[in-house]
């Protein structure tokens, strides 16, 4: 089902993130004090009475200023408010109309987009209404006055806004395949998700910390709908100082959490950081699928083995990840991005994967064949008793032995690499879960 999209535009601090806060129910927005926190383009799910919408946050408007992100942020909100069904312009009730309200306010009378005037920070429901009719001279119809923080007056505003939006209508809707974009800054994260999109859906810089949001987007391939999530680059935790680029961190992380599967982006111009291992185990503590994107590989000069020595580097050094398959690509030329989703899809169906008791047992007794259960010195030997998968996502196996202590590392990771071998799992971990339990002849009172 696609969703009518409502475009939130403002200039630099006026309120925007907090008033989408307020309409998602939600806290996913980054709030600072700052100018230039929002850079992209964010959608979150929202509704009001029988409308459900997509809410876009853009980043703050500012005109004749050609710094840094400011030229990208316009180009951002010009993509949102041409396919939005409605824009809602935030103003700060405090301040008053300045300047730069009145620009906005004269390009968004060029659009054909309908326009809500949101005055912000009307805390006071007695002064609001003499903050909100100072903005009648933008010429943009009424103004609202309200308060993001408390919620005051954005129900008149809504009740406006869904006259502009269609019905909505139930449909039934295919589970979705969540896809976390994740690694360090500038190996090329959000230009591989506009690659994949075919439009400029994140700001793409050579400056470390562009994006700062997780930055949803819905796709559809082969009838497979998919949910691509652009995150911050993810540095040393010492260099990220308090304020947006750590709460850009911490939504990265959220985003690795509630991913089915991450694309875990490297630069093949680099080597292997000890913040990229650092990555990788997270990624598998997680119990998330993964695929291995070697990015820039057109840069790299290769011959007949460089493929396969840049892998089993890669195996080395990311040895939590080396079941990922690993897939070299080029967000600049376009290079194997059309054959991203194959890996992807084969490591998310390894995810939620369900082996039968018979085969487990099977693989494990085969195992035991060929390399039985170590020996104390006391004569005390391990036994197997049987094994059964107990979930999914990951798969995760119960091994029921008759003292778990008496299986150390390296018989556990022998167990493991058997199970790999024979049954695959290729692009997701798998947890072994050793439980002791007594035999059952002795298993008396």
């Amino acid at each position: 089902m696609s969703l009518p999209i409502v475009a939130v535009i403002g200039r630099p601090n006026v309120g925007k993130s907090t008033f989408v806060n307020r309409l998602t129910g939600e806290r996913d927005a980054i709030v600072h004090d700052s100018s230039g926190v929002t850079r992209d383009r964010t959608y979150r799910p929202a509704f009001w009475h029988d409308r459900e919408f997509l809410v876009v946050d853009t980043g703050g408007l500012v005109f004749d200023d050609e710094t840094e992100f400011l030229p990208l942020i316009r180009q951002q909100a010009l993509l949102a408010l041409s396919e939005a069904q409605a824009a809602i312009f935030v103003v700060d009730g405090q301040n008053g109309p300045t300047p730069l309200d009145e620009d906005i306010a004269h390009w968004l009378r060029q659009q054909s987009t309908p326009v809500l005037l949101a005055v912000n920070k009307c805390e006071s429901p007695q002064q609001g209404l003499a903050q909100a009719a100072d903005f009648w001279q933008l010429g943009l119809g009424e103004p609202y006055p309200i308060s993001s923080i408390h919620g005051s007056g954005t129900g008149e505003l809504l009740d406006q806004l869904v006259t502009y939006l269609p019905e909505t209508i139930a449909t039934e809707v295919e589970a979705e395949i969540n896809i976390a974009i994740a690694g360090r800054p500038n190996v090329g994260k959000s230009s591989i998700l506009n690659a994949l999109l075919g439009s400029d859906r994140a700001i793409v810089s050579p400056i470390s910390g562009t994006t700062r949001d997780s930055i949803d987007t819905l796709i559809e391939r082969d009838g497979q709908r998919y949910r691509l999530i652009d995150t911050a680059g993810i540095r040393r935790r010492k260099s990220v100082e308090y304020g947006p680029e750590m709460f850009g961190v911490h939504r990265a992380f959220k985003a690795i959490h509630r991913a089915d599967v991450i694309l875990f982006v490297l630069d093949a111009l680099e080597d292997v950081s000890e913040q990229d291992q650092r990555l990788a185990g997270h990624i598998a503590d997680q119990g998330r699928a993964c695929v291995l994107v070697m990015n820039k590989w057109d840069a790299v000069e290769k011959d007949t083995y460089t493929m396969n020595e840049y892998r089993d580097r890669l195996y080395q050094r990311l040895n939590f990840l080396d079941w990922a398959d690993v897939i070299f690509v080029s967000a600049l030329t376009g290079q194997r991005l059309d054959k991203l989703f194959q890996p992807i899809q084969a490591a998310v169906e390894q995810h939620r994967r369900r082996v039968s008791t018979s085969v487990i047992n099977e693989v494990v007794q085969d195992a035991i064949h060929w390399h039985s259960p170590p020996a104390t010195r006391q004569g005390r030997q391990g036994k197997i008793y049987y094994a059964t998968q107990v979930s999914t996502q990951p798969p995760t196996i119960a091994i029921f032995v008759n003292d778990s202590k008496l299986f150390k590392d390296n018989y556990r990771r022998y167990i493991e690499r058997q199970v790999r071998k024979q049954l695959g799992f290729q692009g997701t971990p798998i947890r072994l879960l050793w439980r002791s339990k007594k035999p059952r002849e002795s298993n008396q009172d």
